[in-house]
């Protein structure tokens, strides 16, 4: 009976932590209005939305369908690791916080931020390692039946996709929240595409190889699973580079960088 107690509670921290996390921001964001520093209601709503869509995947009758049902646990994936990480790094989250914590513990963060650590998985290109690299070692291998039968395996899945999510679509927008990177808008457009093409390939190798494979699902179901991760991820991306460029276009002519894409392309017409 306590091992039962222990799985619930489990199953429902997930949910606990987005509402606490989301009544954080919420409260630092009206703080700084009352202050008259100003926060964008934009940047509350996206975390909003990217709170309401996660709160609906973490949920346990969400999380106990997706842990037994491959179309469920892909529809998980792309919210968890694609569409929610967009509209919570178009919120700005670290500027808000930087902006809340007073200035000895700003620069602290500020200080980890600018590490080497952080400076290496927020590179676009590891970003990319650790972000479409997790999901071909999850599904090319026995990681995913294994997950299936471990509660813990199953959540630090699923905490993997929110957080290497999260860091490619900062490591690719660079911005709201300020990059340690300064790469040129034609480098993150090129590795966008190569997330992708490799996004596109995973698909593919599962719907014709039916992995993942030591699991009760039927060809069927992988396939379907297959498709949702072909056609969605492509869904999820294109919106990833509609943000990209219009964050890009929104940018001062004076801040874009020297090699824009945009500049290439006319000379390359002249």
């Amino acid at each position: 009976h306590a091992h039962t107690d222990e799985i619930t509670l489990l199953a429902w921290l997930p949910l606990a932590l987005v509402g606490l996390i989301t009544l954080a921001y919420l409260l630092a964001a009206r703080r700084q209005r009352r202050r008259g520093n100003g926060w964008n209601r934009w940047r509350s709503a996206f975390f909003l939305l990217g709170s309401a869509l996660l709160a609906q995947a973490v949920a346990p009758p969400v999380m106990a369908w997706a842990h037994h049902d491959l179309n469920g646990h892909m529809a998980l994936h792309l919210v968890i690791g694609m569409l929610a990480p967009l509209a919570w790094v178009l919120a700005a989250p670290v500027t808000l916080l930087l902006r809340s914590l007073p200035q000895a513990a700003s620069r602290r963060v500020a200080g980890c931020l600018r590490s080497g650590p952080v400076r290496v998985v927020s590179h676009p290109l590891s970003a990319l390692l650790l972000n479409i690299g997790g999901m071909y070692l999850l599904y090319l291998t026995p990681l995913y039946a294994l997950s299936l039968h471990n509660a813990f395996l199953h959540y630090w899945v699923h905490l993997h996709f929110l957080v290497a999510g999260y860091l490619f679509c900062w490591a690719i927008l660079a911005g709201p929240d300020a990059s340690p990177h300064r790469l040129s808008l034609r480098f993150r457009l090129g590795v966008l595409f190569l997330s992708m093409a490799a996004h596109a390939l995973l698909g593919k190798l599962m719907y014709g190889y039916h992995w993942p494979r030591g699991t009760d699902h039927s060809v069927a179901e992988i396939q379907a699973a297959a498709q949702m991760m072909y056609y969605g991820g492509d869904l999820a991306e294109v919106l990833l580079a509609v943000a990209l460029l219009i964050m890009w276009l929104r940018t001062p002519v004076e801040r874009r960088e020297a090699c824009c894409l945009l500049r290439s392309m006319i000379e390359t017409l002249q």
